[in-house]
């Protein structure tokens, strides 16, 4: 796992082979949005711990890369309390099996790829996860405000910090690993919704922009996030 730090003092990058987390502090008051894969709970405790008590862990939708770490870093940090949407909630605490994402025939070489370097059988799930709603605030970034961004998943989330001018959009969008350039986030359940989503967020304020995959945009965030979202249109 690499640890990237994007602001000082106050946001830090946790990547793995497959997708990434990132590390807000407050002080010594620490949120996790994601989890990362199974297996990778102990890292990401060791990481928090050499900077304060983790509070939370805000999980952006059910996939294993965002989740499948949030049990086992739970139980190492303290039990801090483990958010989602209600509408991919049950699936997290393993209630209700996942919906498998349509693919476009272009997706199934990457998600073969990806699927590699998960680890393979079932995963921990957090027994107790707290339900999300759109326009629910959070307390931590001077106030976190959950935005439903369904497409991906249906109880797919961003966070915005308006105080900080940070967005996390969990995969509702991405960054080209190519050339870095923004782009609609891969394997969806619904791609004109998730393409809707994506307008959503790109009318947000944000100078800092943290992707599920792909480099953030650290600076005018706002102006590449429209500029790609422009170029979709819901009947793509």
């Amino acid at each position: 796992m690499d640890v990237v730090e994007l602001l000082p003092h106050r946001l830090h990058l946790l990547r793995f082979p497959v997708g990434q987390a990132y590390l807000w502090r407050d002080g010594k008051a620490l949120t996790l949005i994601d989890a990362g894969p199974p297996g990778s709970g102990a890292a990401s405790a060791a990481v928090a711990g050499s900077f304060g008590t983790v509070r939370r862990i805000v999980l952006t939708h059910f996939h294993e890369d965002h989740a499948g770490g949030a049990a086992e870093l739970a139980e190492l940090t303290g039990e801090p309390e483990v958010l989602a949407h209600h509408a991919d909630a049950p699936v997290v605490r393993s209630e209700l099996p996942p919906p498998p994402p349509v693919f476009e025939d272009w997706e199934r070489p990457l998600y073969a790829k990806a699927s590699q370097l998960l680890p393979q059988g079932n995963w921990l799930h957090p027994p107790a996860v707290t339900d999300l709603s759109d326009g629910d605030t959070l307390d931590f970034g001077g106030g976190a405000q959950v935005i439903h961004v369904p497409g991906h998943t249906d109880g797919s989330i961003a966070l915005h910090l308006p105080a900080h001018g940070v967005l996390f959009t969990g995969d509702t969008v991405a960054a080209s690993p190519v050339d870095g350039k923004v782009l609609l986030g891969v394997f969806n359940l619904d791609r004109p919704q998730a393409i809707a989503s994506f307008h959503r967020l790109a009318e947000l304020d944000t100078d800092v922009a943290c992707f599920g995959h792909g480099d953030p945009v650290i600076g005018k965030a706002s102006a590449a996030i429209r500029s790609s979202a422009d170029t979709y249109r819901a009947s793509d």
